[in-house]
């Protein structure tokens, strides 16, 4: 039988593995927090790395892992005993021992805590179960005659599963001597309580476009970073796929068709929908779009919430949000809609329902709504 090669569950597809990137943007305040509480000797045994998705938590968690193995535990003390200086950075270097095993996945002092295969062994499990965190459980025993520092990345500890989550919190209350465990989560409300309670928590903030601009020249990824930021909420790496995914291109199809409510140009309504349908990669395709509409629809919401329609996520939007969504009355309409529309998306990928027909009924649901509001 052929052997299948699983991806990484905790990589970006088109972007380099956080194992492999050096640099960190607009998440300073973090690290800093990290290191003063290196530094005052007030390092704790459990971090929770949370934040939007894509903003850099797991490659801070590598970050902060490179720094820890690196660094040996009894570096305390100077010359004569006077203070060791108190590090400024959480930089390795590249060509340091630690730095290359961690490239190489062959670092004997971590663990990476991720998803697994399933039971067949031809898909990853849809969430973290408890046979990991039981070799999580030896990785630690083993490891513990070595003595020195051992660190544990749980990418993403929203995924683990009960009986997973209970065995891993068992392992934080009584945690072993020089391990440090840092958990990545991107909704840390579905982590058990007395998790979240044995963990200090490091916050990190969407990016903004100058940061997202080096971090997607960092990644190999080219796109506006402006209008990239807008559509990707800061994330480096929903950004990172929008750009791979044709994303910036997409909304402008979107917002272009749109444009032409409450009287919808149909045949461009077509087009865009038989897009989706089209052989190869139409799933990812039909995953963009419905996303983008999501977005355009949520965009629609605010903006006669707020009475403010940007800043732009493709040319000529702000005009078209604050046509269609003038007041807060509309504002409504459209949320109202944004939540029905969403759950009518969900329904139909489930059901594998066919990918023009599903877009083609948001579409002119979309339409009939905007018509409605003309009238009013």
């Amino acid at each position: 039988m052929t052997e299948v090669t699983l991806p990484e569950p905790d990589r970006v597809e088109g972007a380099p593995h956080p194992r492999e990137t050096e640099h960190l943007y607009g998440q300073g305040a973090a690290e800093a927090a990290f290191l003063e509480a290196y530094a005052t000797g007030r390092l704790h045994h459990g971090w929770l790395l949370t934040g939007p998705r894509g903003v850099g938590k797991a490659t801070l968690a590598w970050r902060i892992a490179r720094f820890l193995l690196a660094t040996p535990p009894d570096a305390v003390g100077g010359l004569f005993g006077d203070p060791a200086p108190a590090p400024v950075t959480l930089d390795i270097p590249p060509d340091h021992p630690t730095a290359r095993r961690m490239r190489a996945g062959a670092e004997p002092g971590l663990f990476v805590l991720r998803r697994g295969p399933n039971d067949k062994g031809d898909r990853l499990s849809a969430e973290i179960r408890v046979d990991e965190v039981r070799k999580l459980k030896s990785f630690l025993h083993l490891s513990s005659a070595d003595g020195g520092r051992r660190v544990v990345i749980v990418d993403a500890a929203d995924e683990l599963n009960i009986a997973a989550a209970n065995a891993l919190l068992k392992l934080l209350e009584e945690p072993p001597e020089g391990a440090t465990l840092l958990l990545v989560a991107h909704q840390p409300s579905r982590l058990l309580p007395t998790i979240r309670s044995r963990c200090r928590e490091l916050r990190l903030a969407p990016l903004g476009s100058e940061e997202l601009a080096q971090a997607l020249a960092s990644a190999g990824a080219e796109g506006d970073a402006s209008r990239l930021s807008v559509l990707s909420a800061g994330s480096a790496g929903e950004a990172v796929r929008l750009v791979n995914q044709g994303g910036l291109d997409a909304y402008q199809e979107i917002v272009v068709l749109f444009a032409s409510l409450p009287r919808l140009d149909r045949p461009a309504a077509l087009k865009l929908a038989e897009s989706a349908a089209q052989r190869g990669g139409a799933e990812t395709r039909l995953d963009l779009l419905i996303a983008l509409m999501d977005l355009f629809l949520a965009r629609l919401a605010r903006a006669g919430v707020t009475g403010i329609a940007g800043p732009e996520a493709a040319p000529g939007e702000a005009a078209l949000l604050a046509r269609l969504s003038p007041h807060p009355a509309a504002a409504r309409a459209w949320a109202d809609l944004h939540q029905t529309l969403g759950a009518r998306a969900r329904h139909g990928r489930a059901v594998n329902l066919d990918p023009a027909a599903l877009l083609l009924d948001m579409i002119f649901r979309i339409d009939q709504t905007a018509g409605a509001l003309a009238l009013r």
